[in-house]
This record gives C-alpha cells, sequence and structure tokens, in this order.
C-alpha cells in the first residue's frame, strides 16, 4: 500500500486519503514494536580460552604399618604340625641323583718291579780312558779281550753314567754279578742285577751297553738306579764297604 502511495507520488498526483492512511500506519507500526519481545540477533558463542595449569599434589608418604603381632602357636598346634611334616613323604629326587655318576676307572695296579731303563745321551768312558789319569785302566784293558773287554768298558761307563745323575755320589766300584749274573753276547752286555758302591753303600743297578765291533769304545748305554742293598744281604752277595773282607 505504501508503494501505491509512493507510485502517486511520482506520477505528481495527490491523494486526499493519503495523510490519514500514513498516521494509521506509523501508528500501527509503533503499536506493534511496543508488544513485540526484544529480538536479539543470534550470534554464535565465542570460545573463551582459558589457561589450564596442571598442578602435582605434594607427595605424601605412605604410613608404615605396624608389623603384626604374631600369636604364638599353641603346644597342641606345634604337636600338630610337626605330625604332619613328618608324614609328608620327601620328594622324590631328580634323576641325576638316582642314577649315579659312574665312578672313573681305577688305574691297573702297578706290579712291582725293575724300574724303566733310561737311554743315555751322552756317552763318557772314550772321554775318560783319554785322560792322562786313566793310564792304568788303559794298561789293564790292553790284557783283556773279547767279552771280558766289553764288560769292563761297560763297568766304566755306567760309572760315569752314575756319577753325572746323581751329583755327589762319587761311586768307585760296580759289581755286575752282584745279585744275578751277567750277559755277554758278542758286542752286547746286560746286567739286569748288578750293584754299585757309593760312599761305603750298596745300591742296585741295572744296565744294558753295546761295544763297538773293534772293542774300543761304547757306542750305546741304557741303565735304572734302583733302592740300596740292606747291610744285612752284603755277604751274601760278597759286597763290602771298602776293598777289604766281605763285612758281617
Amino acid at each position: 500500500m505504501l508503494m501505491e502511495h509512493a507510485g502517486l507520488l511520482q506520477r505528481g498526483k495527490f491523494d486526499p486519503a493519503l495523510p490519514a492512511s500514513l498516521v494509521l500506519h506509523l501508528v500501527i507500526g509503533l503499536l506493534l514494536l511496543a508488544f513485540l519481545p526484544d529480538v536479539q540477533p543470534i550470534r554464535a558463542p565465542q570460545e573463551e580460552s582459558v589457561d589450564v595449569e596442571v598442578v602435582t599434589p605434594p607427595a605424601i608418604a605412605a604410613p608404615t604399618p605396624s608389623p603384626a603381632v604374631q600369636p604364638l602357636p599353641d603346644k597342641g598346634e606345634e604337636k600338630a604340625n610337626s605330625a604332619v611334616q613328618e608324614d609328608v613323604p620327601p620328594a622324590p629326587e631328580t634323576a641325576s641323583r638316582e642314577m649315579p655318576p659312574p665312578l672313573p676307572k681305577l688305574p691297573k695296579p702297578v706290579t712291582s718291579g725293575p724300574p724303566e731303563l733310561t737311554q743315555a745321551r751322552e756317552l763318557f768312558s772314550g772321554k775318560t780312558l783319554a785322560s792322562p789319569r786313566s793310564r792304568e785302566a788303559r794298561q789293564l784293558l790292553g790284557t783283556l779281550s773279547g767279552g771280558e773287554r766289553n764288560l769292563q768298558l761297560c763297568n766304566l761307563e755306567a760309572l760315569e753314567q752314575i756319577s753325572r745323575s746323581r751329583p755327589g755320589s762319587a761311586p768307585d766300584l760296580v759289581a755286575p754279578y752282584a745279585m744275578k749274573a751277567e750277559k755277554v753276547r758278542g758286542n752286547s752286555v746286560e746286567v739286569d742285577g748288578g750293584a754299585f758302591r757309593s760312599k761305603r753303600n750298596w745300591f742296585n743297578v741295572r744296565f744294558h751297553c753295546e761295544v763297538d765291533p773293534a772293542g774300543q769304545a761304547v757306542v750305546a748305554f741304557a741303565f735304572a738306579i734302583g733302592d740300596a742293598i740292606p747291610r744285612s744281604e752284603w755277604q751274601e752277595h760278597n759286597l763290602v764297604a771298602d776293598d777289604g773282607e766281605a763285612d758281617q
């Protein structure tokens, strides 16, 4: 309706009812505004930033519980517990305990016998005979021949080997036949029951000896020193403490 009046004004025409109509419209508009509730524009709520601070409460030490007082067991309970423990069968042992480990093999018993022979690494009888002090020994060997000469050469080598294997023993005599007769075969000499004298005592000795074909020098020697011979056996084997008569 306002548009119609506006159109009339624009055309330059005047409507006599226009003032009254305008007044009526204004009054109605004012009444509507008076009775309508306030209409607020709807706005999106603004997010409010809130500073959050995490506060750790102070650690509170846990109260130490007081030790509980254990009541003393009655004598009857002690007897009952001990009876129960006695009735409980022992736990079965492991397989390793049920099967004991095998016993170590015992070494074979060593039968008593003469000591093994030790092969001499160096021979000394030749050097001894070459010494000027052995003049008489060289002369004596010159009167011997064959097996007897070989035996004396081996006896001399035995004295030299014993003296060096036992420093300070100072052996001075060898009796190759003291306990058992010696064996002389060609250039080989075997003494398995001999004896040697050292500081007025006698000791068992064994040796095997080889002499060169000319009967001039020992070429191989092996020996073993045994225990001392008891004095009670000396007379039986014609052993003496010195070069006198046999000791009683």
